[in-house]
């Protein structure tokens, strides 16, 4: 799953996100979610959220 719509992403999910540094590379950062932090229910580039160890950036995939 890709992550634009706000509904698949839930506290503790783990998900693969890309932090605004690696925009260019699309370098994927694996973690759990602890906040949503996009408001809309959604975003065509991946909806916005905080991992449980700080970093923030929009999920690339949903990691089942």
């Amino acid at each position: 799953m890709n992550g634009q719509q706000r509904s698949d992403i839930q506290e503790g999910l783990e998900v693969a996100i890309i932090l605004k540094k690696d925009q260019r590379s699309g370098m994927k950062t694996k973690g759990i979610v602890k906040d949503i932090l996009t408001n809309s229910s959604f975003h065509p580039h991946g909806i916005k959220v905080r991992l449980t160890d700080g970093q923030v950036g929009r999920v690339a995939e949903i990691i089942k």
